[in-house]
């Protein structure tokens, strides 16, 4: 409370400067002079309240006491109004008149601030884990005088900014009126907008240390126009989730030793004009076809660009608006829950665009992006890279994976591009990078943003997974933080990938010379904890779909491709294909328009869907394909050097040892009479064949099962003689329970 001897009407005097820059909406803390504040005059006894607002050009503005008192307020500089009286703090209202038209509303400036001290510590210090509950826009209950009013809590992190204002629709995109109040050394800005409701369209903007102003979409949205327009939209959640079953079992469960089969999904594109609401009924009956244990969207968050599929990002917390509203996609993920269905999602921490209207050059100068362009652009996608050094940045992404995880009930997040970010040289020429402060191509400032992100996910929510698309040898990806890992859950496994590949599109007249590319990963799958990816990557700029890539007519490339699928369901690991690739889409894949779903009319197509299905049951149903996927234990050869032959044989276990037998033959003849050593003599059942003629194949195999008998061969006390049709592979288990295996 102020003190002063002689008072005018309107209060204790404001200098002119300082309303020079309230009235222009450049003032820091607007605050400290509008709004209502108490004052005490020498001689006088009790309290004395002045109240002062901002109504340009007005005639008349009073003040709406909340006794029904109007209080007159007189201009005094600037379009400052005020007036003062012995009376306490007032839950008031401001009445302006203009000619012969009055409006009356609340006042932004008469309410504390709604982000607290602790909130404001943990972001300076760069910890809090919640930051999407306390910055960006939030509609609530705010406490004023004398009860709660709703209105948007606006917060924005812009620490080298002079000034910030809100701006939108509900202003006229006219924000002096709305300026923002800085909550000191966290960079922090705040400001409570009475009676401003969801849908509201607004942006901030802000003035830079260089003195211009910029207008820039907050960065911690959760919703956005639809683009090409590119303001944030207040958002409010009523969504009432019904998976607390699948939430709680997730929470209890080990994913390493569960099935996981990923169907990859542009949303996009794969029934064009659906949006979350309408594509969950279809998306969920056909994954159910298809057997599938989890699907994997591509990017959903905002992202300015179709083209970029999502991996060009604007708006890290906000749901893309191309399919709906975040409760929208709330609903796809619960109803996929419901269903049994898990749900992973591609994240983006790697890199984002420059567009001048979001992250970039935030507040004037480089802020989310390092300032030093050897560090701070990757020239291959025309973007700036995170400053993962600054404590600040790096809570804003590891915030956002843990939004995903918990505000949207993710069950896991593929993280894009991790090599990008390891690598300090990341395709760069010399002299475009600088190195560690060890002389080292090593990103360590990445590198613990990315042990920060993975221990913190895994910490708060036990049973997500935590998936890195790493394409180089990097030591430890998937090992724990504690033991210096990056502490992912899972690796892609790049390099099963395109080796496979190049062995696969090989006529199998030359695939002998190559067996070490089909055998090779067998080497390494247990040194990290792999997915073995047949991704949107391997089918796009001019790679052709993966029936394109097999060799020979038409009946052997879907031959090739279901003996391809089951080698590897049947490999270490677990197994991710690209919507399309199920059914032997032929055409190279475009987010520019849908799948070819008509193939599915033609017989052998749906069959190869049909055996997809098979697959993907039997799969399940086989724990000896799952449970030790970490294990070597679980793995042992039978025939890895029929190079001649093009074929592979090979054991999986289970943890009660009971073994599964996979057997492929990537030759173009059947082999007949083909013995195999075994652990085990017994009646070994045929559970899974691709060249079945229910799935389109030729009908080879060994439909009442192999009886293997105590003849040792190739240094194993069993042994048994096998049909192995042409281009196929067969799954065999043992009917009686096996014996323990020391």
């Amino acid at each position: 409370m102020t003190e002063t001897e002689r008072m005018p009407p309107s209060g204790p005097v404001v200098a002119d400067h300082v309303l020079a820059a309230v009235g222009e909406g450049r003032h820091s803390d607007p605050h400290s002079v509008l709004g209502q504040h108490g004052f005490s005059v020498l001689g006088e006894r009790g309290s004395h309240t002045v109240i002062r607002a901002r109504r340009p050009l007005a005639d008349v503005v009073h003040a709406l006491l909340d006794d029904g008192t109007e209080l007159p307020l007189e201009h005094i500089g600037h379009g400052v109004w005020a007036g003062s009286g012995d009376f306490g703090p007032n839950a008031y209202r401001i009445r302006a008149r203009y000619g012969d038209d009055e409006w009356t509303s609340d006042d932004p400036y008469r309410f504390a601030p709604t982000i607290g001290e602790l909130d404001l510590h943990l972001i300076g210090e760069g910890r809090h884990e919640e930051l999407w509950k306390v910055l960006g826009a939030h509609h609530r209950e705010h406490w004023g005088v004398d009860g709660a009013v709703r209105g948007t809590a606006f917060t924005v992190w812009a620490p080298r900014a002079r000034a910030v204002r809100v701006v939108g629709d509900f202003n006229q995109w006219d924000g002096a009126g709305h300026a923002m109040r800085s909550m000191g050394g966290a960079g922090v800005w705040e400001l409570f907008v009475p009676d401003l409701g969801p849908g509201a369209v607004y942006k901030f903007e802000l003035l830079t240390p260089s003195g211009a102003w910029v207008m820039k979409a907050d960065p911690m949205a959760r919703q956005a126009e639809l683009a090409p327009a590119t303001a944030s939209v207040v958002s409010t959640s009523t969504h009432e989730w019904g998976d607390a079953e699948w939430m709680s079992r997730r929470a209890h469960s080990n994913p390493h030793e569960l099935p996981m089969s990923v169907y990859e999904l542009h949303l996009g594109s794969w029934r064009p004009g659906r949006g979350y609401r309408e594509v969950a009924d279809e998306l969920i009956e056909y994954l159910d076809w298809l057997g599938y244990t989890h699907v994997e969207f591509m990017p959903l968050a905002e992202h300015p660009f179709g083209g970029s599929w999502g991996y060009q990002v604007t708006g890290y917390f906000a749901v893309t608006s191309r399919f709906g509203s975040p409760d929208d996609l709330k609903y796809l993920i619960d109803r996929l829950h419901q269903a049994g269905i898990g749900v992973i999602m591609d994240w983006v921490p790697g890199h984002f665009p420059k567009d001048d209207w979001a992250l970039a050059r935030f507040d004037g100068e480089p802020l989310y992006e390092h300032a030093d362009p050897r560090r701070g652009e990757q020239k291959d996608w025309g973007t700036y890279v995170f400053d993962y050094g600054n404590p600040r940045v790096r809570n804003f992404l590891v915030a956002n994976a843990l939004f995903w995880l918990e505000e949207m009930h993710v069950d896991g997040l593929r993280v894009d591009a991790v090599a990008s970010m390891l690598y300090l040289d990341y395709s760069r020429q010399d002299g475009e990078w600088a190195p560690n402060q060890y002389g080292g191509r090593e990103h360590l400032e990445a590198i613990g943003f990315l042990q920060e992100a993975t221990a913190t996910a895994y910490k708060r929510n036990p049973g997500v997974v935590m998936i890195a698309e790493e394409s180089t040898s990097w030591p430890g990806v998937t090992a724990p933080t504690s033991s210096g890992g990056l502490g992912f859950g899972f690796k892609w496994n790049m390099g099963w990938m395109h080796d496979t590949l190049q062995y696969i599109s090989k006529d199998p007249m030359y695939r002998s010379h190559h067996h070490g590319d089909l055998t090779f990963s067998f080497l390494y799958a247990f040194s990290e904890h792999f997915v073995l990816p047949i991704s949107h990557d391997e089918v796009v700029h001019g790679k052709g779909s993966l029936i394109r890539k097999m060799p020979g007519d038409h009946w052997q490339q879907l031959a090739n491709v279901r003996a391809y699928l089951a080698y590897m369901w049947a490999h270490p690991g677990k197994q991710l294909l690209f919507m399309g690739q199920e059914f032997g889409q032929l055409s190279e894949w475009s987010e520019e328009r849908g799948l070819d779903w008509w193939i599915l009319d033609q017989p052998t197509h749906r069959q190869l869907a049909e055996f997809v299905g098979a697959l993907n049951r039997t799969y399940r149903s086989a724990p000896q394909l799952w449970q030790l996927d970490d294990d070597a234990a679980g793995f042992e050869w039978v025939e890895g050097g029929a190079a001649a032959e093009n074929v592979i044989a090979f054991l999986r276990y289970d943890r009660s040892r009971h073994p599964l037998l996979c057997v492929v033959n990537f030759a173009g003849r059947p082999h007949e009479g083909f013995r195999l050593g075994l652990p085990f003599a017994g009646r070994w059942r045929e559970v899974l064949n691709s060249d079945a003629a229910e799935f389109g194949g030729s009908g080879v195999g060994n439909a009442g099962g192999v009886d293997a008998t105590d003849d040792p061969w190739a240094g194993r006390p069993a042994s048994g003689v096998f049909t192995l049709p042409p281009l196929g592979a067969v799954w065999f288990t043992l009917d009686d329970a096996a014996p323990a295996v020391e």
